[in-house]
């Protein structure tokens, strides 16, 4: 095969980053790697050192390998009155979504951890040559374009929130505003950041310089954090989740995570129905779809009322249990977050999906680092039993779902969306795309998608208004987009078959796609 390997992500440099490693020979895992370090610099509102996430790999050994690097409750909880915890609205134009930002939102951050434990595993490159891309981009800087700038809007409150983040992603030449489109951007304290890592590992951010400051500032200003909470942090390593559906093999994330197993819930719910039959865009269609996403939204209740330690997925795939889904969706209604993605591919048959968030950052800087700490504390789809209840020292819930898929006829993708709880809706309408429409991935990405969010759907701009009008007997509540956005997710796919190769990095979120030769 002439190919190096193919990416899909959120951001030109990222793809870049990816790029360069696999030209020198890296793998998919050092690729994936050399771009989680540039997004932290490139894609700062939805990746950053602070945050967390998950990493699914496929060895050309054939060798299947979840790596859960997802934040940690925090040991102790600090009285309520003490702690710096408070909501804030994102406007995302048609919907607003509340959030709780702070550092008594911020969790123990994973995300260093997780990648250098893949490293150690995975890689054959250099840890400092890995990085060394990142660093160069928040060294000597890059123009921010427009769609960059539309996500510091949606969270400028956040972004404003303290000198220490004003200082490093406050606009130059518009005074109390994020920085602006065109403007260049530095960032010098992630740089050396970056090198120090690379160089003493991440015992320098669990046990050393970083994990102290983390700890003094959330003693000082209300977080619940300490030393304690990030020397015990470690990466859980699991089998993902698998299914087969309709003669295509599936690999997601697992439990205790949500997202996958509510994809694959379903996608079972559906294995048995002749999708292709019902017509693209219509009627029929957009109401099937709207009563599979109600139904995860039901059998996340049950998934959320277990403790995530002894959730079994053979609980949820009960045949009985799904007879009363299957039934519900096909005779009517059922009743009833910043996020980035990295997907690459080699030419050796290694597969990287790897799905990273800061929540929407917490607006607090941990000092001397250029890095902002999460608020997966604050959001509402990771604490199901409300806000500021969460247990100690236990691995949040997440809704994350990397995704790997293999077809019969040896062709690969590897694929995965931010967007909290439009991760599984996003993912799943993308995978019946592909699987029962047989389109072409860039097809399978662009076309427009719907959300359940508790009683409302939402329909993106694309379907036609006499389908939509149909619909409204059995959904009462829609909410029509305008155009197509970010709200709906973004999912970064890449394929590779023995034929040719395919992909897109989403445009709702400013995707890259890139061929490596």
């Amino acid at each position: 095969m002439k190919y190096k390997g193919v990416i899909a992500c959120g951001h030109k440099d990222t793809a870049r980053a990816a790029e360069i490693i696999l030209q020198e020979g890296g793998n998919a895992f050092d690729a994936a790697i050399a771009a989680y370090f540039a997004a932290c610099v490139t894609e700062t509102v939805l990746a950053s050192l602070g945050g967390g996430g998950f990493f699914l790999t496929h060895c050309a050994d054939g060798k299947n390998v979840l790596y859960d690097f997802f934040s940690q409750t925090p040991i102790n909880r600090r009285k309520i009155d003490e702690v710096d915890f408070f909501p804030f609205n994102a406007d995302f134009g048609t919907v607003e979504q509340e959030f709780y930002i702070g550092l008594g939102a911020a969790a123990t951050p994973g995300a260093v951890r997780g990648i250098f434990t893949v490293y150690r595993e995975l890689c054959t490159m250099p840890m400092t040559r890995l990085v060394e891309p990142a660093f160069l981009l928040a060294k000597d800087g890059f123009t921010i374009d427009a769609f960059q700038v539309s996500f510091f809007q949606v969270m400028k409150t956040i972004f404003n929130l303290t000198d220490e983040s004003i200082d490093i992603f406050g606009s130059r030449r518009s005074k109390g505003e994020p920085i602006q489109e065109g403007e260049f951007f530095k960032q010098p304290d992630l740089a050396n950041t970056l090198d120090a890592l690379a160089r003493e590992g991440d015992k320098l951010f669990y046990e050393g310089e970083i994990a102290h400051q983390i700890e003094k500032i959330c003693k000082e200003r209300g977080g619940c954090l300490n030393s304690e909470d990030l020397a015990l942090y470690q990466t859980a390593k699991r089998p993902p989740f698998q299914i087969k559906y309709k003669g295509v093999k599936i690999l997601i994330n697992s439990p205790p995570a949500i997202g996958g197993i509510l994809i694959g819930f379903a996608l079972k719910l559906l294995e048995n129905y002749k999708i292709q039959d019902i017509g693209l865009g219509t009627a029929e269609h957009i109401n099937l779809i709207a009563n599979v996403l109600a139904s995860t939204n039901s059998t996340k209740i049950k998934i959320c009322a277990e403790e995530p330690k002894k959730l079994k997925t053979e609980n949820i795939f009960d045949p009985d249990y799904m007879e009363i889904y299957k039934k519900k969706i096909y005779g009517g209604k059922l009743s009833t977050r910043g996020t980035s993605h990295i997907s690459i591919l080699d030419n050796k048959g290694n597969m990287a999906s790897l799905t990273i968030s800061n929540g929407e950052g917490c607006g607090h800087i941990i000092p001397k680092t250029g890095i902002m700490l999460n608020n997966f504390l604050g959001e509402e789809d990771l604490n199901p039993i409300g806000y500021y209840r969460w247990p100690s020292n236990q691995r949040l819930i997440s809704t994350m779902a990397p995704t790997l898929m293999m077809r019969p006829d040896g062709s690969n993708y590897a694929l995965g969306t931010g967007g909290c709880s439009r991760i599984r809706s996003a993912v799943l309408q993308v995978l019946i795309n592909l699987i029962d429409f047989n389109m072409s991935v860039p097809d399978a990405v662009e076309m427009p998608r719907i959300h359940i969010d508790n009683d409302t759907l939402n329909i993106e701009e694309g379907y036609k208004p006499e389908e939509i009008e149909k619909i409204k007997s059995d959904f009462p509540n829609v909410k029509l987009w305008n155009k197509t956005n970010l709200y709906f997710g973004g999912v970064h796919s890449a394929m590779i078959s023995p034929r040719n190769v395919d992909g897109k990095g989403d445009s709702r979120r400013g995707g890259f796609f890139k061929v490596v030769e």
